[in-house]
């Protein structure tokens, strides 16, 4: 099995284009490249080559390419040399030495004429943290979308900062301020807001042009959401705040809230529902099973809400009336905390069980439908 070692030599101090080939005459062009300047790397690449041509076992061609010119000049050159090497040597494999990410660029088309086995990367020791910090700076300058997020907000809060301390006159404002702004662009750019702003107003338009219900369902929802805060909004600051918790004031809220996020969420969905079944005929079984799950997370907040509140004795408690069946006759009683959150809870559970099984029926309807149509 015979390997060609080959390194690459940039520059026209050989004073040939064609590939340098054996160990002997390797080691003579690392004397001259050594002694004209003993600083340049590419010796650390031609040593490298020789020790690995001296290492493999097998049968070894130790050859350096060579060349100067543009990009497209070298590269060809490069190219016909490696076609050289395989018509005078015909090797198995090959081992490829390079000094810089630039060399490594070449690297494909060597391997297009002969199979490349392993790349080694030569790197200096006392260079080898500056050299990657180089590239990684290299390659990130070359991304446009990083340097839109992560220098353009840069550049505009090192701008701002004088005329912010002009105006406020304090330091620890000023950085607030900047590092305030910077902070909602990266978020606006690492949440892909922007993106989503534009699906939104395309999916709105769309919705416009062909005449969606579910535009209309997804205002009336959004108004009904509205109210329902407004009106958990009012809840709440009827509590007297003194000797109230938070949280307290957080389940008051949810209490007189969720009947109307809970008809929000039933509306919007019913529109999204008549759109699918306009569009197609067919209700698919997700959006048949989302009715159910609004209710049932409803009925779950409220019945957790009623019982905090019912707890710290800021409602009273749910009486069920007197009822009379003939001559059975139940007085009124009230239901205790505990209890009320139990049926709230079994309620959701069952709520959320039927619209699994109805969506599943669906499901099975809409597969049996395709089956006959096929």
């Amino acid at each position: 099995m015979s390997t060609l070692v080959v390194s690459i030599y940039r520059g026209s101090e050989l004073g040939t284009d064609s590939p340098v080939v054996g160990a002997d005459v390797v080691e003579s062009l690392v004397t001259k490249v050594g002694v004209e300047d003993p600083e340049d790397s590419r010796v650390n690449c031609l040593l490298e080559t020789l020790r690995i041509g001296r290492e493999l076992d097998d049968e070894t061609v130790v050859a350096v390419l060579t060349g100067s010119g543009d990009t497209v000049t070298f590269n060809r050159s490069v190219a016909r040399q490696v076609d050289e090497l395989v018509a005078a040597y015909d090797p198995d494999s090959a081992v490829v030495v390079v000094d810089s990410a630039e060399d490594e660029r070449l690297v494909p088309i060597i391997e297009s004429r002969v199979p490349v086995d392993a790349i080694d990367r030569v790197v200096v020791r006392q260079a080898r943290d500056i050299e990657s910090t180089y590239y990684l700076l290299k390659q990130f300058l070359a991304d446009e979308e990083l340097r839109k997020t992560v220098l353009v907000p840069l550049g505009l809060a090192l701008l701002a900062f004088p005329a912010l301390l002009a105006v406020f006159e304090s330091l620890t404002v000023s950085i607030g301020a900047i590092a305030a702004v910077v902070g909602v662009f990266l978020l606006y750019k690492g949440l892909n807001i922007d993106a989503l702003l534009a699906a939104l107003s395309t999916s709105t338009r769309e919705a416009l042009y062909s005449g969606q219900v579910s535009l209309v369902t997804y205002v009336v929802g959004a108004g009904l959401a509205l109210v329902g805060m407004f009106v958990g909004v009012l809840g709440a600051s009827s509590i007297d705040p003194e000797g109230t918790t938070e949280l307290l004031l957080v389940m008051q809220f949810l209490h007189d809230s969720i009947p109307w996020l809970t008809g929000a969420a039933l509306i919007a969905s019913a529109g999204r529902l008549l759109d699918e079944f306009i569009r197609d005929d067919t209700i698919a079984s997700t959006y048949i099973n989302l009715p159910f799950v609004a209710i049932a997370v409803g009925l779950a907040v409220r019945g957790f809400a009623a019982y905090f509140l019912q707890r710290s004795e800021i409602t009273d408690p749910l009486l069920v009336p007197s009822m009379s069946y003939g001559p059975i006759e139940v007085e009124s009683f009230a239901l205790q905390p505990g209890t009320v959150l139990t049926v709230f809870i079994l309620a959701s559970i069952v709520v959320s069980l039927v619209g699994v099984r109805l969506a599943a029926y669906v499901s099975h309807a809409n597969y049996g439908r395709l089956e006959q149509s096929s």
